[in-house]
Formats: structure tokens, C-alpha cells, sequence
């Protein structure tokens, strides 16, 4: 156990029968990080999120949530959790559902009294304080959502595709709550298939396939730091491409184009000439920076989806 990590997990393993959805999760998690999980369909980041708040039992491993064993009931009281498919209360009002997880999470009245109506406000539901969920759009559900999830004022705030429901606007409102979050020194964990929220949004992000981690990044690192090319060129002899590896990685060949990537723009120079000097003509040299998308398909592949 690190005391200055939201969460930390070690070798965290969940097995299903015959099936393993998660093996040996390790992962450090810093107080006040915004963490994407990201990976395809069935990757097994729903599962970890049900074990590190306690919804489901890991099968082995270790792991704890600010400081303290998963389970830990004190802890819980200090974390917010919007799922993915969340099943509210659809008679109650706004207003009542958000009174009624003051209530569990043990509020005192004048504190709910006060804290509702903030976060009706920062989500954008003022107006409908008193009219039933039954008639809330799925939009509308996904916000009041949102205000459940951080009605305690957590200090950890865990986040399972926040932003599905919701128009430009919405997510927009979504990201606008994570940056004041991490302002406040909260930790978040999203989870999220939209990439480009995540890219905004994360500090690190942990790429996950088949129930293991594959790497952990710096998202603003990996994005700056690398660029695409893309080279038009003429037909290249057998072997070109794999020579051009001393200064790009990814080389690959897709007709007239050949697509690599290089850590340093200033490669380009000593690539073109070397294909010149194997007698290759070159048409156009395109560079562009790595979107998440990009890196989200270098490091897991294209087997699945998010």
C-alpha cells in the first residue's frame, strides 16, 4: 500500500468459471489524476471497476482505494460512481433521488439542503428539480447521474462512459466537471469509447486487452512526441521498407503509400534521401500527429472494439 495513490492494485485476477475476464491488473493510480481505462469490447474494464468498489469479489490479487483495503466501508463513503448501465429510481423526482443518496450516504438534512441545488445547477437540471426520471431523456438521466456521483463531494469519482448519452453540449458540460474536479485535487477514473474525450481529459491512460495490461502512457507525452508519415512513393524493392526501422517504427507498405512513424520530424530528411538513393521516386511526404485513436491501434490492434 502507497498512501499518496487513489488506487493501487496488484496482480488483481477475476475469474469467471471457465472464463478469466481480468488477470493480473496491476496498476498506480496518483491522488488528484485524471486515469483513462481504455481497451476493446470485453477487455475487462467494467470488471475492475466492480471490484475496486467493492461490487464483486476479486478471484485473487491486492488492491486498495485511497489508502485502504478494498471493502473498506470508510472509504467507501469517499468515492462517486456513475455505471455505464445505471437503473434509477424512475417515480422519484430529482430532487428525491438526490435527497435519497444524500440519506445513504449518511448527509445531515441541512448539507443536502444546500448541495442539491449546487448540483442541479453545475448539471444543468435547475428546472427540473421536481418532475419524475420517468420523463427525463437519456441524456437528461446521464446528468442527474453525474450529480449522484459527486453529491458527497468524493475524493475519488469513478466514471463508466459518462458521456454516452450525451450531445456536444453534455459532454462538453462533462469535461468542464472533470478539469474543476481535478482543480480540486480530485482523482477521477474514466472509462470511457469515446477517445477523443479521453484525450482531452486524462492525464495517463492504461491500455488494456484480453484482461491485461499491455502499457500505461502519458497521454501528453505519446501524442507530442510522436508523428505519422505518410510517403507517396513509386514501386519500393523487396526489403526497403523493413530498412527504414533506424529511424521509424511501424513501417508498413499499403500500395503506392508507405505509413511509419518517427519520434522526431527530423527523420524525414534522412528517410526521403534514402529512398532516392535506392532509386525509389517520392511524390509527397505527409507528417501528422498521433491522435489517441492512432496509439489506441498501435498498442492494442484492430481485434475488437471499444
Amino acid at each position: 500500500m502507497t498512501p499518496d495513490l487513489a488506487i493501487e492494485t496488484r496482480a488483481l485476477r477475476k475469474v469467471f468459471g471457465d472464463v478469466t475476464a481480468v488477470q493480473g491488473l496491476t496498476l498506480q493510480v496518483a491522488r488528484g489524476e485524471v486515469f483513462g481505462f481504455l481497451g476493446p469490447n470485453g477487455a475487462g474494464k467494467t470488471t475492475s471497476i466492480k471490484m475496486l468498489l467493492g461490487l464483486i469479489a476479486p478471484t485473487a490479487g491486492e488492491a486498495w482505494l485511497l489508502g485502504r483495503p478494498l471493502g473498506d466501508r470508510g472509504v467507501r463513503a469517499r468515492v462517486g460512481f456513475l455505471p455505464e448501465h445505471f437503473r434509477f429510481h424512475d417515480w422519484l423526482t430529482a430532487g428525491e433521488f438526490l435527497d435519497l443518496h444524500g440519506e445513504l450516504y449518511g448527509m445531515p438534512r441541512d448539507r443536502r439542503r444546500t448541495r442539491i441545488p449546487e448540483l442541479l445547477e453545475l448539471v444543468g437540471l435547475t428546472a427540473f428539480r421536481a418532475k419524475a426520471l420517468r420523463t427525463f431523456s437519456k441524456g437528461m438521466l446521464q446528468r442527474i447521474g453525474l450529480a449522484q456521483a459527486l453529491l458527497n463531494d468524493p475524493e475519488l469519482v469513478v466514471l463508466d462512459e459518462p458521456t454516452s448519452g450525451l450531445d456536444p453540449v453534455g459532454r462538453r458540460l462533462v469535461r468542464d466537471i472533470i478539469r474543476d474536479l481535478k482543480a480540486r485535487g480530485t482523482t477521477v477514473l474514466l472509462n470511457s469509447h469515446l477517445l477523443s474525450e479521453v484525450e482531452i481529459t486524462c492525464d495517463r491512460a492504461v491500455f488494456i486487452k484480453h484482461g491485461a495490461v499491455v502499457q500505461v502512457s502519458p497521454l501528453g507525452t505519446l501524442i507530442d512526441g510522436d508523428t505519422s508519415v505518410t510517403i507517396r512513393t513509386g514501386p519500393l524493392p523487396d526489403g526497403l521498407a523493413a530498412s527504414l526501422h533506424r529511424w521509424a517504427r511501424d513501417v508498413r507498405v499499403d500500395g503506392t503509400e508507405l505509413r511509419l512513424t518517427v519520434a522526431d520530424e527530423t527523420a524525414l530528411p534522412a528517410i526521403t534521401r534514402h529512398l532516392v538513393e535506392h532509386g525509389v521516386d517520392v511524390y509527397a511526404v505527409r507528417p501528422h500527429k498521433l491522435s489517441l485513436e492512432d496509439l489506441f491501434l498501435q498498442i492494442l490492434g484492430t481485434e475488437g472494439s471499444l
